[in-house]
């Protein structure tokens, strides 16, 4: 007897496509996240900094990870006697309501549940139609008229 035919084959096809509404979906939480970080570093009168690796070159032309911190933006700020916060998606603010792209709290306290509703509305999809908005690009006159063009 052979000793694969012991084995049960099968043919297969891993499935790797990912709903890509919920990864769009899991990147805002990701970075609503990390602004509840920017707020509690806001609230003690810190910044929050975020380490990332990357490669460089050293002295002698080697090739070392080197640990570099940069200092994360803050998505609230304040303005008309109070803060604005505002959710974003890669350097798109979004709309959350579908008409305007801030919520306005009258202390920098307040910022921290503001946060909290983004978050739980992102994670039951009720912004999935606002991060699709926002990553939309719309045509400019400028670019429909080039096209007239040729």
């Amino acid at each position: 007897m052979s000793h694969l035919a012991k084995l049960n084959f099968k043919n297969v096809v891993k499935a790797t496509a990912r709903d890509p509404v919920v990864a769009k979906r899991n990147k805002l939480v990701a970075g609503l996240e990390e602004q509840k970080l920017v707020f509690d570093a806001a609230v003690r009168g810190e910044h929050h900094f975020i380490e990332r690796s990357k490669w460089q070159t050293d002295d002698q032309g080697q090739r070392v990870l080197v640990k570099t911190r940069r200092r994360a933006r803050a998505w609230f700020f304040e303005q008309d006697g109070g803060w604005y916060v505002q959710a974003r998606y890669g350097a798109r603010v979004i709309a959350a309501d579908r008409k305007n792209n801030a919520v306005f709290v009258k202390t920098l306290k307040e910022v921290g549940s503001v946060l909290d509703l983004f978050i739980a509305a992102a994670r039951a999809g009720e912004m999935d139609a606002a991060i699709t908005a926002a990553v939309t690009r719309t045509r400019t006159a400028a670019q429909a008229e080039g096209d007239d063009r040729g």
